[in-house]
């Protein structure tokens, strides 16, 4: 009977640790995000995304600051379905218009997926497409 409630001290001990570190975390996606996106490994283009939630919509800017561009089309779909399909991701989808060195306005479209949800160093990793031009990505939660 001793060994028991200890058990259970033990386990009401660890969940009132946990239960707060877990609500800090909030929306998955919301925050400040940084990292790169390629056409060509070699040649990355270092991206800042900073995403926030109200309740009801989201939204997001590439590159705060003096050159910001508004995130158009932004989405975050939780997987559906089975345990194995939760653990590969949340799927992101956005599009930006971006000047290019020569100030002409490029259509920018993103996909990936968010990992690691649960944890602290989650990220998002997926294709980044720049006019008909297809590349790579990885940004982090910072």
């Amino acid at each position: 009977m001793h060994s028991k409630t200890l058990r259970l001290i033990g386990l009401l001990a660890c969940l009132a640790i946990a239960l707060p570190v877990l609500a800090q975390f909030g929306y998955p996606l919301k925050g400040s995000w940084s990292g790169d996106w390629w056409l060509k490994k070699g040649e990355e283009n270092h991206v800042l995304l900073e995403f926030n939630w109200d309740g009801k919509t989201l939204t997001g800017t590439l590159n705060p600051g003096t050159d910001n561009v508004a995130l158009q089309k932004l989405t975050l779909t939780p997987p559906s379905g089975s345990v194995s399909n939760a653990m590969a991701g949340w799927d992101l989808h956005f599009e930006a218009d971006m000047k290019d060195p020569r100030g002409q306005t490029v259509h920018h479209v993103v996909d990936g997926k968010l990992q690691n949800i649960g944890a602290y160093n989650k990220f998002v990793t997926g294709t980044w497409t720049v006019g008909n031009q297809k590349g790579e990505f990885k940004i982090n939660l910072n």
